[in-house]
């Protein structure tokens, strides 16, 4: 017997390539690397024509308003430029897996499994960022580059960050442990904020398509695609914030690196 069957917080097997488990979540996220390489390929032919037009004119537009967005929140156009294939990068990937997750047959289209003598659909995509292993990968990224663009601007200064002699500075050793466990915090926060979100969104469109079908679910898939937009802005800002904090010197920082977060947010 077929039963309503809530998405799980873990992505389900599709099959197995050997001793390989295929997930939806891979599925989804291979197809979002897909489309960026299509538009990226499309841009690259366009590009060649003098006037531009179409495609290369709407994916130039978006690639400059970024950029310029980007300018704003670090004050600077030469770190925007920097760090902008990194958090332009977060963006449209989180951008495009957030939406794709709303598309029809997302979560709807699939096979069916006996579990614990019932029938459930398994779907065969599922929005990425629903299953944490993907949220976390992207956080960890975020992070450590945050650590390698702070470690390549101020060099081994970059390590008195965390690490002060306790025996000269005290204070400055708790608070050097402190930015240290703020670091794998923003790990813990960034995997979160993001998978919360897009799975409570998941949950709630397959709740209301099931209780009362067509109409009902409509303001919710408006809802979810500003919420696509929303997060995957939250993601790239901060850690474009992250980038311009970690490569200003602790005094400087001290004295200015405040506004910065204060700008962007």
């Amino acid at each position: 017997m077929a039963v309503f069957a809530p998405p799980t917080i873990a992505s389900e097997t599709i099959t197995h390539i050997g001793s390989f488990e295929l997930r939806n979540t891979m599925l989804t996220a291979w197809l979002v690397i897909v489309l960026i390489l299509i538009g990226s390929l499309l841009y690259y032919r366009k590009s060649k024509k003098l006037v531009p037009s179409g495609w290369q004119n709407l994916v130039e537009m978006f690639v400059g308003g970024i950029a310029d967005f980007f300018e704003s929140v670090t004050g600077d156009a030469k770190q925007a430029k920097r760090f902008m294939p990194i958090c332009a990068t977060i963006f449209i990937y989180v951008l495009i897996a957030n939406v794709l997750g709303v598309f029809p047959g997302f979560g709807t289209i699939g096979i069916w499994e006996e579990h614990a003598g019932h029938t459930i659909l398994v779907p065969f995509f599922r929005s990425a960022n629903s299953d944490v292993n993907m949220t976390l990968g992207i956080a960890c990224i975020s992070v450590i580059m945050s650590q390698v663009y702070g470690a390549l601007a101020l060099g081994f200064s970059y390590a008195g960050k965390f690490f002060v002699n306790p025996l000269r500075n005290p204070l400055g050793t708790f608070v050097g442990i402190l930015e240290l466990v703020s670091e794998f915090a923003k790990v813990i926060s960034f995997t979160f904020r993001l998978f919360g979100n897009i799975f409570a969104g998941e949950m709630l469109l397959v709740t209301m398509a099931f209780l009362l079908p067509f109409i009902a679910p409509l303001p919710f898939y408006a809802l979810e695609l500003f919420v696509a937009f929303v997060q995957a802005l939250v993601f790239s800002m901060l850690t474009l914030v992250f980038f311009k904090i970690a490569v200003t010197g602790h005094e400087e920082h001290e004295e200015h690196g405040g506004g910065a977060v204060e700008h962007a947010t």
